[in-house]
């Protein structure tokens, strides 16, 4: 509730960006209003980006009038965008609160990939990433989860039905742990995935975790999206200093529990393993080989991606041999493994690179003072800087 006039109470509007249908259908009948309301709603956000109820046409004016005093249509504000030399592009958006969250968008050929936040910052404290550097904040609500792909969509312009789209994948890969925003994401996700919101394909939207066992479970029971771990290390040891959640989960049962996933699909779909090379960390013969054993009989493809150096940190980028070398016996032990080939690294926008602006709650940004491409433009993104 917000003050009003002659302190009175002014009911908050309700932000419908982030509705999923069937929460968009309880809004409507809410309002008196019947079903399909819904469907022509997220029509006109979604597929038109429209944020105005007076440009909703085919909706009556009394309805909309109605919807202009209750409900609003609003996505986080842009307060930075680039675009790499190789056509990647990245955006910062505020969020309420004044913290910040980045998106990437990869375009390669006919495709465009977008990478999504779903948390200010993260909890996992992973090694090698300097998005857990900064420490963790708070989840993202759907709407500014969705509104990154709303964001994004728009800066191609009108919307053009007989243009190929300009978005065909989503990776939940941006800043944080997707499965510890359980609610938010899912619910953004059937948002991308419903033909009235976004159309993308099951096999096109793709949720990475470090391994949150029972959210993984959980998953399968509410969503067939494609799933990606972040696994980065053969053995539990390495992995613990890597990826700290690897104590509560290990491997093992970070394995059983993708078996388990891949069981509850209709279609034969496989797990994506991602795997960061680190120099001298993980990136040895012996540890190729060790994967290579680990994974067997498991369906998946191994996705190997060069470090991207960020600042503060000690490790470095393997040579082109040893990545090839890595890759090479994986592949002759019957693995699909691709290199990631880095994008956007000009711009901080490439793998690992992602850190936004957190006011961190975690207090573990007192150990680590980021330096991020948006100094560079002058604004003041990281104010609890340590000395």
């Amino acid at each position: 509730m917000l003050a009003g006039e002659n302190g009175c109470e002014k009911q908050e509007k309700v932000n419908l960006l982030g509705f999923s249908r069937a929460k968009m259908e309880e809004f409507f009948l809410s309002l008196g209003e019947k079903r399909f309301r819904a469907t022509q709603v997220i029509q006109w956000i979604h597929q038109h980006g429209v944020a105005d109820f007076e440009q909703m046409t085919n909706i009556s004016k009394p309805l909309r009038l109605k919807l202009t005093e209750v409900a609003e249509v609003r996505s986080p504000e842009i307060i930075y965008h680039n675009i790499s030399k190789d056509g990647t592009k990245k955006w910062v958006m505020r969020l309420d609160g004044g913290n910040s969250v980045e998106t990437v968008l990869i375009p390669e050929g006919n495709r465009g990939t977008l990478c999504v936040s779903s948390q200010v910052g993260c909890s996992l404290d992973c090694s090698f990433c300097s998005t857990g550097k900064q420490g963790f904040n708070r989840n993202l609500s759907a709407a500014e989860i969705i509104g990154q792909v709303w964001v994004a969509l728009r800066s191609f312009g009108e919307y053009d039905p007989s243009r190929e789209k300009p978005i065909t994948n989503v990776v939940m890969m941006g800043m944080g742990e997707p499965l510890l925003n359980f609610d938010n994401v899912v619910d953004a996700m059937s948002l991308m995935m419903d033909d009235f919101g976004y159309g993308i394909s099951k096999r096109r939207l793709t949720l990475s975790t470090a391994g949150v066992v029972p959210a993984i479970d959980k998953l399968g029971d509410l969503t067939d999206v494609s799933l990606a771990i972040s696994l980065h290390a053969p053995d539990d040891a390495l992995r613990n200093i890597l990826v700290p959640i690897n104590k509560k989960y290990p491997i093992a049962e970070l394995l059983a529990a993708c078996h388990r996933y891949l069981g509850k699909l209709s279609d034969r779909r496989k797990i994506t393993v991602e795997y960061t090379l680190i120099k001298g960390v993980n990136d040895q013969p012996e540890q190729a080989r060790a994967l290579a054993q680990l994974l067997k009989g498991i369906p998946c493809k191994i996705n190997l991606i060069p470090f991207n150096p960020f600042p503060s940190s000690d490790y470095q980028r393997p040579s082109k041999a040893a990545i090839e070398q890595f890759q090479h016996i994986l592949g002759y032990a019957g693995h699909v493994a691709t290199v990631r080939t880095t994008r956007g690294d000009d711009i901080d926008a490439a793998c690992g690179q992602l850190v936004g602006r957190v006011d961190d709650k975690t207090r573990r940004s007192l150990k680590y003072i980021p330096v991020t491409s948006l100094d560079t433009v002058g604004i003041n993104v990281v104010a609890d800087k340590a000395l």
